[in-house]
């Protein structure tokens, strides 16, 4: 059986790294590389690293810092935030990134998934999806724009549609539990994993070990992406997999 991934997630605002809830009240918490680093140090086993700049030269330092990352860390890492166009792409993987992700470019364009793939490859691609359940009609809809505008896609089919137009990967968040640490809906991931046939990133909702253990085993997810957790030093990514490993889930130590 293949290992199962931990992930931690870094947001990154014109060079730095930065935590706060749905993008407000952010708060400085460190050079993304150092902190990456340390990460890495502490056993995890890739890295994402997510562009929240809203300026053309927040970009571009973000470009720069992708350069920096691929010289200092050992381990693979994603990249991604604000990518609509294969030369975005591009700039980043030539950079140094290991993989992109992308979402809502690719949701109002899905044959930039094909382009990304048809250049780079399909395990450089990850595609990025927020869904919320609506309580009106019991549909998973996709959402845009970090969670703010719903499409008219649905959570199933658009991961289908994905890994046909080329996805390696699938990181999907509920936007019903992101952000409440309350755990993962086990449930819809583990029905996502029977309904495509590459990996499944599991986001949004880690609050405890058992949380990512559910998520794992009776989600099963390929691997957990977490960051409130790490950054704030609750547990430590080492300590996570010493209790993963106890718990007979395969992870590497």
């Amino acid at each position: 059986m293949l290992a199962k991934r931990i992930i931690p997630c870094l947001d990154v605002k014109d060079g730095r790294t930065v935590k706060g809830i749905n993008f407000k009240g952010l708060t400085d918490v460190g050079d993304p590389v150092e902190l990456g680093a340390r990460y890495a140090a502490e056993g995890a086993d890739e890295l994402v690293f997510l562009d929240i700049s809203a300026t053309l030269e927040g970009r571009n330092t973000f470009a720069q810092l992708v350069g920096r990352i691929a010289d200092r860390l050992n381990i693979p890492f994603t990249v991604g935030g604000g990518i609509s166009s294969l030369k975005d792409a591009s700039r980043l993987l030539d950079a140094g990134a290991d993989k992109i992700t992308i979402n809502s470019a690719a949701v109002r364009r899905p044959e930039l998934i094909s382009e990304i793939a048809n250049r780079y490859g399909s395990q450089f691609v990850v595609v990025a999806i927020d869904a919320r359940l609506s309580d009106d009609d019991g549909i998973w809809h996709v959402t845009t724009h970090g969670g703010n505008r719903m499409s008219e896609r649905e959570l199933f089919s658009w991961a289908r549609e994905a890994e046909h137009m080329g996805a390696g990967e699938i990181m999907f968040t509920s936007m019903n539990h992101d952000g409440t640490r309350s755990g993962y809906p086990c449930d819809v991931f583990a029905r996502l994993a029977s309904e495509v046939s590459i990996p499944i990133i599991a986001s949004g909702g880690a609050g405890s070990v058992a949380d990512i253990a559910d998520v794992l085993t009776l989600g099963k997810a390929d691997a957990a992406l977490a960051a409130s957790i790490f950054h704030y030093g609750e547990i430590s990514i080492s300590d996570l997999k010493h209790e993963l490993h106890s718990r007979n889930i395969p992870v590497r130590l």
